[in-house]
């Protein structure tokens, strides 16, 4: 796949023509579109813009995106926000998506979806914040809520402080954080012990000067391939997973690329990439004639509901819990 100069490939997955690809915004907002309705492209193409294919408005960016096979009541959307927020909501109340969009997660004015992961409420919650704080929780400490639900209180933030990421324990062994100024290290997630929901949590990051704040963190295993970063003026680099330094968590860790913060360049992202055909291959699960065909079979029921069903709630959103 070819990419624009300040662009890089940050999801792959497979999937069949008949699967489900959510999209999530930072807005709260779910768009839902069937793998086939995304139009098909060559190996090297650059693809579709996003905005050619979902009702999203310009304030509106993409945040997650997570395929599906079915919407099954055992299976959980876990949502986070940057004010601390996390929320468990079963992905069967997100079976029903119109062009329009959907509510996804009611937000205050000064909140966003930063994260979702699709579990199966036996995983261990890390949140992070920017100013080097984590917090490791139990899954099902979360309590489940209706689609249209704040959710509940996963970290307790200092003023000005907000949350960067949301990972799970499953994702790998270490802990990557990175620093607005391009400082990192790996640190193993074992060092964080878990707690109730709705802490401060403990220091995963030394803030100093020379570091800056932290732009994310990423669990992951050592031989996760690559991670791509990204400067505000669109300088990128890659690195190897393997050439990061292990380092304790109440530590700032070494430099990953060089910027310079007087002329107030900064990195803006960063994300683990693969884009060779054997990167590709690490997360692809075979998927059985049976299973194509479950997906046909669900594709044709929800072609016989009615069309004209509404699918936004009116219930005022509830409160977060305490």
């Amino acid at each position: 796949m070819q990419t624009l100069e300040d662009d890089y490939i940050e999801d792959l997955f497979m999937t069949t023509n008949h699967h489900y690809i959510m999209f999530f915004t930072n807005k709260g907002r779910v768009f839902r579109l069937k793998a086939y309705e995304i139009p098909e492209s060559s190996r090297t193409s650059r693809g579709t813009a996003i905005v050619n294919l979902l009702q999203i408005t310009g304030e509106e960016k993409i945040t997650a995106t997570i395929t599906v096979r079915g919407y099954d009541f055992d299976s959980f959307l876990l949502m986070a926000t940057k004010n601390g927020i996390i929320k468990k909501t079963r992905l069967s109340e997100y079976a029903n998506i119109r062009k329009g969009g959907l509510i996804a997660i009611s937000l205050r004015d000064d909140d966003e979806l930063i994260g979702v992961k699709c579990t199966d409420d036996k995983s261990n919650v890390f949140l992070i914040s920017k100013y080097g704080q984590c917090i490791r929780f139990y899954e099902h400490d979360v309590r489940i809520t209706g689609r249209q639900s704040i959710g509940v209180i996963g970290m307790n933030l200092e003023d000005t402080d907000e949350v960067v990421a949301m990972q799970l324990d499953n994702q790998g062994e270490y802990l990557l954080t990175v620093s607005e100024f391009g400082y990192g290290k790996l640190t193993p997630i074992s060092e964080f012990s878990a707690q109730h929901r709705g802490g401060k949590g403990v220091r995963c990051y030394k803030i100093v000067e020379k570091s800056g704040n932290l732009v994310g963190a990423k669990v992951l295993n050592r031989e996760s391939g690559e991670i791509i970063m990204m400067t505000n003026t669109g300088t990128t680099i890659r690195l190897s997973v393997a050439d990061i330094s292990v380092i304790g968590r109440n530590t700032t860790g070494v430099k990953l690329i060089s910027v310079d913060a007087n002329k107030d360049v900064f990195v803006a992202s960063f994300a683990r990439v693969k884009e060779t055909e054997s990167d590709a291959d690490i997360d692809m699960e075979p998927i059985s004639p049976d299973e194509i065909l479950k997906s046909e079979q669900i594709e044709i029921e929800d072609a016989e509901d009615d069309p004209d069903k509404d699918v936004l709630e009116t219930d005022a959103p509830e409160e977060p819990e305490e």
